[in-house]
C-alpha cells in the first residue's frame, strides 16, 4: 500500500497508507497500528505533531490547491 498525504482546507494533513513517523532523534512514534493519522498545521495542538482539532477553535485558515513546484536547483 502506498502512502498518500491529503491536504484539507483550514485543517490538518492526513497521512494514509504504510508510514512511520519519527522524532528529531529518529525515534519512531507508536501509532498503534493506525494506517491514517492527522498532522497538525495550525501549531495549536496539545498533541503535536498530531491534530487534536484545535484549528477549529483558533480560527486557522489556509486554503490549499494543488500546483506544480519549480524544478529542484542542483546542489552546489
Amino acid at each position: 500500500m502506498s502512502t498518500k498525504i491529503l491536504t484539507r482546507n483550514n485543517g490538518p494533513l492526513f497521512v494514509e497508507g504504510e508510514f512511520t513517523i519519527v522524532d528529531a532523534s529518529d525515534k519512531p512514534f507508536g501509532l498503534g497500528g493506525r494506517t491514517r493519522i492527522a498532522l497538525c498545521r495550525c501549531g495549536q495542538s496539545a498533541n503535536k505533531p498530531f491534530c487534536d482539532g484545535s484549528h477549529a477553535k483558533c480560527g486557522f485558515a489556509s486554503m490549499i490547491e494543488a500546483r506544480a513546484l519549480p524544478p529542484m536547483k542542483p546542489k552546489a
